[in-house]
């Protein structure tokens, strides 16, 4: 009698081939394909029932050969096909992956396997998206990239990972430092990569929401500089500008998340705080002032320009000391004017930084929390102060007492996380 076990590694090979030969014979629709869902689900099993019959036999090895027996069946069919003028491999490579996945099950790593099958049926459905993404890449993000990847992953393991500073205060190390641009860089691309494939220009909503993937700061900018030539839009430019803030406040969370787990917990009551309050007041200007009206998001540079990641780099050392001599000499006070101070420019360099120390002392991580939320209110305040600057009156109206709701809402938050 067969176990449960074994039927269920069998039946999960069955499925999940059948799944990849659904998606192979959805794409190519009319069109004659070398394997559909029937032969994918057969790879899929014969994969898992080589590895079984090597085990039963004691024979391990015979899984590789059944592989190659595929792989030859696999390279003649490619050979057919590409005398035919098709030269496309993604249904063989799909199939020889899909005889792994099946392997994959009969060594009890189904979820292993199921993971891969999903990567793969979504790398499959998303060809249209990735097509379209490689046309709009240009040649300098390339190089942007790959220069990043050659400092990232060769030259950064060569950087000390030391603890450098006066006595007491060392708290500059290379490699973490390093590591957080990596991460910063890495968040950044994320919207970039994201405006790229959606393309520029959308409603005046979604470019807020795009724009603060990107930068806030630059969507309150361009929305406070439009608002004097267009105030009737002054309350939908409010709302594309909230909207970027309020991505930015659930952002922090994120990357302090990564670096941090425990600070980003105690931090999260305060971003949430500060985000129903935006996604409420969102809600209300929705409601008042609907609008067709379109913009451009700027993707912006490669967030893997060696340039701009240094000085970010060169940033988060200088605010991580600065904090820490800010806690040592003037206690909590000391360190929560670092935040405000530093909120001015820039909230990343002060959330990982206090990521950073709250982990080296788990003791701090109630003010180094309170500290992040200071920081995202003076940053908050610096951008209200360029609607007041740049923005139409109306616009400066609408935004003065939001900002104002913010404020207080952070201020609540900053005296519960602490």
């Amino acid at each position: 009698m067969i176990d449960l076990n074994t039927a269920w590694q069998f039946g999960a090979a069955l499925g999940l081939g059948m799944l990849i030969g659904l998606e192979r014979e959805r794409t190519r629709g009319e069109e004659r394909i070398f394997a559909g869902v029937r032969t994918f689900a057969l790879v899929a099993l014969l994969g898992a029932t080589s590895v079984f019959a090597g085990n039963q036999a004691g024979l391990p090895w015979i899984v590789g050969v059944v592989f190659l027996a595929v792989v030859a069946l696999v390279a003649v069919s490619y050979l057919v096909t590409a005398k035919g003028g098709s030269i496309g491999a993604t249904t063989e490579i799909s199939l020889l992956l899909t005889f792994f996945i099946g392997s994959l099950c009969a060594w009890d790593q189904v979820g292993v396997a199921g993971a891969v099958a999903v990567a793969a049926m979504l790398l499959l459905a998303l060809k249209g998206w990735l097509h379209n993404l490689a046309k709009r890449i240009e040649p300098s993000d390339v190089e942007a990239t790959l220069k990043f990847a050659i400092i990232t992953l060769i030259i950064l393991p060569l950087v000390p990972n030391t603890n450098f500073g006066p006595t007491g205060l060392e708290v500059i190390n290379p490699y973490k430092t390093w590591l957080m641009v990596v991460l910063i860089a890495g968040l950044n691309f994320v919207g970039y990569i994201l405006v790229k494939v959606v393309g520029r220009e959308h409603g005046l909503g979604i470019t807020g929401l795009l724009g603060g993937l990107v930068s806030s700061t630059a969507v309150t900018l361009s929305f406070s500089q439009r608002s004097r030539v267009e105030p009737g839009l002054a309350p939908v430019l409010a709302l594309a500008i909230l909207l970027a803030w309020t991505v930015m406040f659930f952002r922090v969370v994120v990357e302090v998340g990564v670096v941090n787990l425990s600070l980003a917990k105690d931090l999260a009551l305060g971003m949430v705080i500060m985000g129903v309050v935006s996604l409420v007041i969102c809600l209300l200007l929705w409601r008042r002032g609907r609008s067709t009206e379109k913009a451009e998001v700027e993707s912006g540079h490669n967030p893997f320009e060696l340039g701009d990641a240094i000085k970010f780099g060169a940033l988060f050392a200088v605010v991580i000391f600065v904090a820490k001599v800010a806690q040592v000499y003037f206690g909590n006070t000391g360190l929560y004017l670092a935040g405000a101070l530093a909120g001015l420019t820039d909230v990343d360099a002060i959330a990982l930084s206090m990521a950073h120390l709250a982990q080296q002392d788990p003791a701090s991580s109630g003010p180094a929390a309170r500290t992040i939320v200071i920081a995202v209110i003076s940053n908050t305040m610096v951008k209200c102060g360029m609607v007041i600057w740049l923005g139409a009156p109306s616009m400066r109206r609408t935004m003065i007492p939001i900002t104002g709701a913010l404020a207080l809402s952070g201020a609540v938050a900053a005296f519960l996380v602490g």
